[in-house]
């Protein structure tokens, strides 16, 4: 049970580490990718969009102010 533990324990660290709402975002833009799946025209510009939108999200949440 101890290496089923420490297995899980590493699977968490290694996807969500230290910013967990970058791991929930990207788990959303697989999902709009999905639903977009039919819509390819449309998902070439919202799904790159989208990623750009969730790291500068994230880049402005972890600035320390000065």
């Amino acid at each position: 049970m101890r290496y089923v533990r420490a297995f899980g324990r590493f699977w968490r660290d290694f996807l969500i580490g230290d910013t967990p709402e970058i791991a929930v975002g990207a788990v959303l833009i697989v999902g709009l990718a999905y639903l977009l799946r039919d819509l390819r025209g449309v998902a070439v510009v919202v799904v790159p969009a989208a990623v750009v939108v969730l790291l500068v999200v994230s880049t402005f949440r972890g600035r320390t102010p000065r």
